[in-house]
C-alpha cells in the first residue's frame, strides 16, 4: 500500500516514525551521557523529559534527535554539544536548541510577538467616552478630528466613524486607523533607544504586509494622502526640550533646514509647544533608505542638542 509523506506537516510538527535502532542509540547515549562529568550545554538543557518529548521526532529530511546530539553523546568535553544536522532541526527541536541558543548568546530571544508586546486590541473611536479620547490625546496616544487643512481635503467625512486605534498593553506600539492615511504604524517609548523603537516597528510592519497589501509606486515609493510623507513614508521624532533656541525661532528654524529637519509643537502639526518642548522629526521621506532617514533624525537633533547647550 502506497502511503502519502507529509513534508509540511513533518516540518511543522516533527511527527514520524523513528526507527527502533535509533531509539535504542538515543537511550543507551542518553544513559551513558548523564553518568559523565559533562559540563556541556546540552548536558545542562537535555533533561529527560525534553529527551522524551523529541526523541521520537525527526524532520522531513529524516534527521532525528541522535543527528543533533551525537557529537554531544560522544565527546562529553565539548562545551555546546549539539549540532543542527538540517534547517528544520531548529524548529522541530527547539526546546533544546532555544535554551541552548539563549545561554551561549547571553539571553539571545527570537523576536516573536509577545516578546516584543506588540500584541493588543482595537479601540473604536465611535465607542470611546469623550474623557478616554481625551486621556490618550494627552498622553500623545491619539489622534483629534482633523485641522481646518483635513477637513477641506475631505478628510474627516462621516466623523468618527470608521477610525479607531490599536495599542499594546505598555501603549509602545499602536496604529491610527483612517485618521489621514488608512493606517499610522507607530512604535515609540521614553528615552532615547531608538534601536528598540525601529526593531519594533520593522518587526510589525513586516507581519502586516503579509496580510495587508500598501500601495507603491516605482517611481515615488509607498504612495501616501499627503505627498509630503510620500518614499519611506517614515517619520521618525523625538520630543525634546529646546526653550533656548526657541527664543530665536528664525535661528532655531534656519538650524533645523541646515539639517533637514522639521520642528513642530507638542502635539505634532499646527499645534504650540509645551513648556519649551517640541517634535522634531526628519523631513525628508523621499531618495533616501528607511535608515537614512532616521539616521538623518538622530544626527540632527544630536546638533540642536548641542546649540541648546551652548546657547
Amino acid at each position: 500500500m502506497a502511503k502519502a509523506k507529509c513534508h509540511k506537516c513533518e516540518e511543522k510538527c516533527g511527527k514520524g516514525k523513528v526507527h527502533p535502532e535509533i531509539l535504542e542509540k538515543l537511550e543507551i547515549g542518553f544513559k551513558n551521557f548523564y553518568k559523565s562529568g559533562s559540563k556541556s550545554l546540552l548536558k545542562k538543557y537535555l533533561t529527560r523529559e525534553v529527551f522524551d518529548k523529541l526523541k521520537t521526532k525527526k524532520t522531513s529530511f529524516d534527521s532525528s534527535l541522535l543527528d543533533c546530539v551525537q557529537s554531544g553523546f560522544a565527546n562529553p568535553d565539548s562545551n555546546v554539544g549539539i549540532y543542527a544536522a538540517d534547517p528544520e532541526c531548529y524548529t522541530i527541536f527547539a526546546d533544546i536548541f532555544d535554551p541552548i541558543i539563549q545561554d551561549y548568546h547571553l539571553g539571545f530571544k527570537n523576536p516573536t510577538y509577545n516578546q516584543l508586546r506588540i500584541m493588543g486590541k482595537y479601540y473604536p473611536l465611535s465607542e470611546m467616552t469623550p474623557d478616554e479620547q481625551q486621556k490618550l490625546v494627552d498622553d500623545h496616544l491619539l489622534f483629534k478630528e482633523g485641522d481646518r487643512f483635513l477637513q477641506a481635503a475631505n478628510s474627516c467625512r462621516y466623523w468618527p466613524n470608521g477610525r479607531g486605534i490599536f495599542y499594546n498593553d505598555d501603549k509602545t506600539f499602536l496604529v491610527w486607523v483612517n485618521e489621514e492615511d488608512h493606517l499610522r504604524i507607530i512604535s515609540l517609548q521614553q528615552g532615547g533607544n531608538l534601536g528598540e523603537v525601529y526593531k519594533r516597528f520593522v518587526t510589525a510592519l513586516i507581519e502586516l504586509e503579509k496580510k495587508i497589501p500598501f500601495i507603491k509606486s516605482e517611481r515615488l515609493g509607498n504612495l501616501t494622502f499627503c505627498p509630503t510623507n510620500l518614499g519611506t513614508a517614515i517619520r521618525a521624532s523625538i520630543h525634546v526640550r529646546l526653550p533656548k533656541l526657541a527664543a530665536n525661532m528664525t535661528r532655531f528654524e534656519e538650524l533645523a533646514d541646515k539639517f533637514n529637519l522639521q520642528v513642530r509643537g507638542t502635539r505634532g502639526e499646527h499645534s504650540e509647544a509645551e513648556g519649551g518642548i517640541y517634535d522634531v522629526s526628519n523631513k525628508r521621506r523621499l531618495g533616501l533608505t528607511e535608515f537614512n532617514a532616521i539616521k538623518e533624525m538622530y544626527e540632527g537633533v544630536t546638533e540642536l542638542i548641542k546649540q541648546e547647550r551652548a546657547a
